[in-house]
Parts: structure tokens; sequence; C-alpha cells
């Protein structure tokens, strides 16, 4: 990672830190954030060390950190769930950020093809931002456990089909220019692309905002189906521009839940920097593992997590 990228992440961190408890004063945050009988230093130690896991998981089994932090910290730990999803959201862009540079000096993110995509799903992820803090707690964790089950399903259920690129496009794609080229190393040639189903995937993003600014999940889960199946781009390049897209939908929610005070540094700082320190040694270990019996492992551990959330949601389980 470039210098310049940690010090513009350190700096949003504390940006975040200053104004969190500022707005919080003003805003209505959670009347009990943490409950804990340890002290206080227990608890960020443990989050470092169960994100660092989650980095390295998330890595070799191809899907975003946030999908995995919001349900498993929040049925791990006694945090609100609403500083869960914050640090969710700031987790999913610090990763995005990291990544995003890189990619598109490569040529394989197009920077076109994002922006469109990404305006749609910055504003509606700051209405689901705006929507979570209107909704009791209790039904926010039935509905992150109804999502969750969802996600699963669509990991289960999704193929690896392979998509050329190559298609007609549409004349909105080609009014706005999505299309492109770039070398792929692996294959040793350029791959080019265009994109279709243009007005399905302004709606598919939409989807896609909403739901990652409500539970801050990010939308890596979901990005790159969308690009990939849905607009017809080949996958790497559709992995790379999910990243931009990322970086700048999570951006405008994270803002919101920095405005209403559910911004810990406590919680985000140990869990930016687990992950993406997991993320380091997920992507060294990612040509020795078997990538797929790891993501069945996710799967299982996803619904487990989305199960509690449900049953606390249903106060069944506390």
């Amino acid at each position: 990672m470039r210098w310049s990228t940690i010090l513009a992440l350190m700096g949003f961190l504390m940006l975040a830190g200053a104004a969190a408890p500022q707005f919080a004063l003003a805003a209505t945050p959670p009347a009990s954030s943490v409950i804990s009988p340890f002290h206080w230093w227990a608890w960020p130690l443990a989050l470092f060390l169960v994100t660092f896991l989650i980095g390295i998981v998330a890595v070799l089994a191809g899907v975003g950190g946030g999908v995995l932090f919001v349900p498993i910290v929040s049925g791990l730990f006694p945090f609100h769930l609403d500083f869960v999803r914050g640090a969710g959201l700031l987790l999913a862009l610090a990763g995005a950020i990291s990544a995003g540079p890189g990619l598109l000096m490569s040529g394989m993110a197009s920077l076109r093809l994002a922006m469109p995509f990404a305006l749609i799903g910055s504003v509606f992820s700051m209405v689901g931002a705006l929507v979570s803090f209107a909704v009791p707690a209790d039904v926010m964790q039935a509905l992150l456990g109804i999502t969750i089950t969802l996600i699963v399903l669509l990991m289960w259920r999704a193929g690896r089909p392979e998509s050329s690129g190559r298609g007609a496009g549409d004349r909105i794609a080609a009014a706005l220019g999505l299309a492109g080229v770039y070398f792929d190393p692996a294959a040793g040639r350029d791959v080019d692309w265009r994109a279709q189903h243009t007005l399905a995937g302004f709606a598919a993003f939409a989807i896609i905002g909403l739901v990652g600014g409500m539970f801050g999940l990010g939308a890596g889960w979901a990005n790159v189906p969308a690009l990939h199946l849905l607009l017809g781009v080949p996958l790497k390049g559709a992995v790379a521009t999910s990243n931009i897209v990322m970086s700048i939908v999570n951006t405008s929610a994270a803002w919101i839940y920095i405005e209403r005070g559910a911004v810990l540094p406590m919680i985000v700082t140990p869990s930016v920097i687990g992950v993406m320190l997991g993320a380091k040694i997920g992507a060294r270990l990612l040509h020795r593992l078997h990538a797929a019996a790891l993501r069945r492992i996710v799967i299982v551990v996803l619904l487990l997590a989305g199960s509690r959330a449900l049953l606390k949601g249903f106060g069944i389980w506390n």
C-alpha cells in the first residue's frame, strides 16, 4: 500500500473520530453502545484478532470483508448494531481505497464504467443509511438476518459463467461510452468489452446501494455479479471496477453514519487494521488453498450468523 493511501485513510479515521462524538450529542445515538464486564482494551484486541481472520477468509473466499464483518461482529460482540454497521462501511471503504489506484493504473478498472453506476448507488446508499436510523434495532437485526440468508443463497447458487464482454451493447451504453479494452497478463492478450443491459444495471446498483447503506455490508458481494453477469463485463474487469464503485458508494453512506454519531474509533481502527493485515496474508495463501472448499465454509458461517441475527431480532436469543 502506498504512503499516500495510508495517510488518507488515517486522516479519514481521525476525522470520523473527532466528528462522531460531537454529532452524537445532537443526534440520537443508541442508548447502550457497549456493555462489557471486561477492561476496555480487551474488546479492541479481540476485535483485531477476529477481523484479522475475517481479512484472510474474505480474500480466499472471494467475498467482501463487510459482508462477513457485520453479521459476525454483531453476533460475537456486545456492540450496538448501529456502530457495527458504521464500522462495516468504513471497513469496506478501506479495502476499496487501498486497491483502487493500482487497479486504475493497470487499466483493468474502468472509471468511465464505474461513475454512472456509482452515482446511483451513492444516492440510494444514503437513502438506505437514513432509513436504517428510523427503524428499531430489533427490526434491523431481523432484516439483517434475512438479508444475510439471501446473500448465502445467492453465493450458493452462483455458478461460474464466463462472459466474453463482446456483446452488441445497447444505445445507453454507447451514448455513455461504456466500452473499453485492458491487457490480461494471465491470458497474454487484450480483452475488449462493451456494457449491455444498462437500464437493468442502474436498477441493480440502486438496490445494491440501498442494502449496503442500510446494513453496512459494502457491496463487493453484489457489484461483481451485477457487472459480470448482468452488464457483460469480463470477470477481471468486473472485479477491478467493483473496487472503484465501492470506494465511491461507501464514502457517501459513511458520512451519514458519522453525522449520526454511529462511528466509534475504538471499533473502526482495530477492525480496519485487522482486516487489511489479514487480507495481505490471505493474498499470499490464495494460490495454496482450495478456495472452493473455503467458500463453502464461509457460506456455513454466514448462515449461522444470519440465523443468530434473526433470533436476536425476534427476541429469541439476546
